[in-house]
């Protein structure tokens, strides 16, 4: 008697036995080929959503595949557990940071368990347990002995009430996000990484890197914005120090009408000093927020600091002015302006009335009007004194050997990337392990001394860091001089903690090294699946650690990630699902409603994975009805008893059509899966596949043996993507193995040879009939079966037939 599909008795079942047979817990195997498959860890917010729930199913699907490829494969699980949220969280529900955060990891971890992914949880990481920022501590210390970190100043936006520093994305109209206090911006000591050691390595391996999007790669190399120019100064009138820019295009140099500075520069200060108009305008500057997409958008100010400097080809004097859209932090803080070539120059020279120079025409001799629009492109120089007449890369030659022979520049390779600054004025991170002593200055912490331990039973406020109010923290002897002396209450940013997650999960319970050799069994890892809104900072950053890792003797793996997915949004009613917008959808509602496989159904059925998927509840729907239809299939099929011995060589036609569609399945969805990432063409030719055993209607030995063939491929092939219901049928269907053990099913090439091929018959061209021909027919006879279908018989009667040609396999067109 068969019974009804029920998703949640069908997949606790299933989720039962893989954590009874421990399926997914894998250790290093130097025989087997091994897959390392990753996602992207997550915040452990408390629940998860339908991205979560999207990203983790499309690397699940590809898990599960390659094990059933024969491969050794590791899909780990962890937490990014440090950040905001949590300290934010405290606030409100007046619990300590770290309480929330480990609710909220064993209830993702439910939901995750529920979902059925293949996880191997004995590798689980948490950021926040000392045993695992332990070892990012002691790398920290052992990159201070090498000199890639330092310390320096760096503007912050300051929180006065909450006493903390804001993310740019946390300052609205130029107040704090949380205390609407005006926000200053303040200078103060950061601690940061230099990863511009790493600059030219990062760039050059991108053209190394096939499995990575285009698009990701080109994101990466603008940030790093290698260019090289030629670094000069302009003398100041009245000052002993000159100026120092550095400008990708000297062939403009005749062109500069005016410098900017930025509000922060010495001679910005020096001129507020005694200018109270200036003054005001550079305060205005330092409370705007400094990010460069606003940069780019935000209207550009300026005023004259009633300085000049000295051009140094022409000798005449040029004003100097400050201007909001030049940053201390980028390059000298000081910028060369030529208006008549550069976009932003010519805007801001029109809205305040100062000169435009024509320095460069077009090479084919075309007029241009620089009063009307400004000329970005190379051309010839013009009006350039001795170097008028040349072409771009001859006058950037002969002016950067000016300045090189008369010791006034030189030329140099300048980068967009900056170093990576870490310190974050915040409690819940991990601590920075540096200890202050007034003797000795910065000295990191002994290796013996490590980890430095967060506390974690602490009242968080939001106002300021409880670190600080913690003598029995701050408060140590020097490890140099055995002074007093202070610890940092600076914790990192917390991209230092996902930026060598992925190496750790080899080895999560090393405690004699950040890593050991069981990394060298599984870095790199092969197949990398997030959100592209990862593909600088994170990426980048874990192609940086992973370099430093190496150098450290660590690793000889220089890229992390061989292969990376960068899957798409999930939306609803066409915009990204938020509570603000109120059209979030619970997995967890749905799961209860329809199951965990008819969700997993959805996420891969409904888009491909790179693009956007828009919601559907019709969808959802549909995909549950499916699923329902192919439990019924297995039902009626095992309903007939066990089904004979496949007769693979003496099946009649209706079996032998059925048993080429199972093999062309177990192709097409195979490639589907494991190179394509196609997973919804895959689920369509799995459907198909269904449909076409259900419309199969032959009771025969012969046919119930085709049948049980098509049931057992389709079922092994869809156990990827909806693994429970499969694990149920595929006992059903007679086999005494579990299903999570079984390979990828074989395909019979002479399954796939046809007896008739389908030919179209044209005559003059248009198509007029389709033809059944014996696959190993000649052409005469093509020919002939073809002019005897009785629709190309209408067209053809009482006219000469000129010329037949045939394309075998494919058409016959009868010229009349």
């Amino acid at each position: 008697m068969s019974t009804a599909y029920n998703p949640e008795t069908v997949e606790l079942e299933a989720q039962k036995h893989w954590s009874d047979a421990r399926s997914f817990e894998v250790g290093e195997d130097a025989g087997k080929d091994k897959f390392y498959c990753l996602t992207m860890f997550p915040y452990p917010s408390g629940k998860l959503h339908m991205g979560h729930v999207r990203v983790l199913t499309i690397s699940d699907v590809i898990a599960r595949f390659q094990r059933m490829q024969g491969k050794h494969v590791m899909q780990p699980m962890g937490w990014d557990a440090f950040g905001m949220p949590a300290e934010n969280a405290a606030i409100k529900n007046k619990v300590p940071p770290a309480k929330w955060t480990y609710a909220n990891i064993k209830e993702m971890r439910a939901q995750m368990d529920r979902l059925g992914y293949a996880y191997d949880w004995s590798r689980e990481i948490a950021t926040c347990d000392p045993k695992y920022y332990r070892w990012e501590q002691w790398l920290f210390t052992r990159m201070f002995e090498k000199g890639l970190v330092y310390r320096k100043n760096s503007i912050v936006n300051w929180d006065p009430v909450d006493q903390t520093v804001l993310a740019n994305e946390q300052v609205i109209d130029g107040r704090g996000w949380r205390s609407d206090a005006l926000v200053e911006r303040r200078e103060i000591p950061q601690w940061f990484m230099k990863i511009t050691a790493y600059a030219d390595e990062l760039l050059e391996e991108l053209e190394r890197m096939p499995g990575w999007p285009d698009s990701v790669k080109t994101m990466q190399k603008n940030w790093i914005g290698r260019s090289e120019g030629v670094e000069l100064t302009f003398d100041v009138a009245d000052e002993d120090e000159p100026l120092t820019v550095f400008t990708t295009r000297p062939d403009t140099l005749y062109g500069v009408t005016y410098m900017a500075v930025a509000a922060e520069h010495p001679l910005a200060e020096k001129a507020a000093a005694t200018n109270p108009d200036v003054a005001a305008f550079v305060e205005e500057c330092k409370q705007t927020d400094a990010a460069e997409a606003t940069l780019e958008t935000m209207e550009k100010k300026g005023m004259a600091l009633g300085i000049n400097v000295i051009h140094p080809l022409t000798g005449e004097e040029v004003p100097l002015w400050v201007a909001n859209f030049v940053l201390m932090s980028y390059g000298t803080g000081a910028v060369m302006a030529v208006p008549g070539h550069d976009e932003r120059d010519w805007e801001f020279a029109k809205k305040h009335g100062l000169p435009i120079k024509q320095v460069i025409a077009p090479a084919d001799g075309s007029e241009i009007d620089i009063d009307e629009a400004v000329y970005i492109d190379k051309g010839v120089t013009v009006n350039s004194g001795d170097y008028d007449g040349l072409d771009y890369q001859s006058a950037f030659d002969a002016i950067a050997d000016w300045f090189e022979e008369n010791g006034r520049g030189r030329r140099t390779v300048n980068y967009r990337l900056r170093d990576w600054g870490v310190s974050r004025q915040r409690y819940w991170g991990a601590p920075i392990p540096i200890i202050y002593c007034d003797d000795c200055d910065a000295v990191p912490v002994p290796e013996d001394d490590l980890p430095v331990v967060l506390p974690e039973d602490v009242e968080f406020t939001g106002h300021g860091s409880p670190l600080n109010d913690m003598p029995e923290f701050v408060n140590v002897k020097c490890p140099n001089c055995g002074k007093d002396a202070r610890r940092e209450t600076d914790t990192f940013d917390t991209f230092v903690e996902s930026s060598w997650y992925f190496a750790r999960y080899a080895c999560p319970d090393s405690e004699s090294a950040m890593l050991d050799e069981r990394a060298a069994y599984w870095m790199p890892v092969d197949q990398y699946t997030g959100g592209v809104e990862h593909a600088i900072l994170h990426l980048l950053y874990s192609r940086f650690f992973q370099r430093v890792m190496r150098d450290e003797g660590l690793t000889d793996v220089s890229e992390p990630f061989t292969n990376l997915l960068t899957q798409g949004m999930v939306l609803k009613d066409g915009a990204k699902m938020s509570k603000n917008k109120g059209n979030v959808v619970d997995p967890q509602e749905l799961i209860a409603k329809y199951g965990a496989d008819t969700v997993r159904l959805f996420m891969m059925f409904a888009a491909p994975p790179e693009q956007a998927l828009e919601w559907s509840d019709d969808g959802v729907q549909g995909s549950f009805r499916f699923l329902k239809r192919y439990w019924n299939a297995v039902q009626d099929h095992m309903a007939g008893g066990p089904a004979p011995d496949l007769p693979a060589s003496a099946l009649d036609a209706g079996p032998k059509e059925l048993r080429r569609k199972t093999h062309q399945s177990i192709a097409k969805i195979g490639d589907d899966l494991g190179r394509r990432y196609t997973f919804n063409t895959a689920v369509a030719a799995s459907m198909e596949l269904i449909n076409a055993v259900t419309r199969f209607d032959d009771k025969s030995d012969a046919g119930r043996a085709v049948v049980h063939e098509a049931l057992e491929a389709v079922t092994l092939m869809l156990s990827p993507i909806v693994p429970h219901i499969c694990h149920a049928l595929w006992a059903q269907l007679g086999n005494e193995t579990a299903l999570v053990d079984e390979r990828w099913p074989v395909l019979d090439e002479s399954a796939l040879e046809a007896d008739l091929v389908e030919i179209v018959v044209q005559v003059n061209g248009k198509l007029r009939g389709r033809v059944s021909v014996a696959a190993d027919a000649d052409n005469d006879a093509i020919a002939s079966q073809a002019l005897q279908d009785s629709n190309v018989q209408r067209f053809v009667e009482g006219k000469e037939v000129r010329k037949t040609i045939v394309v075998p396999g494919r058409l016959v067109n009868i010229v009349v």
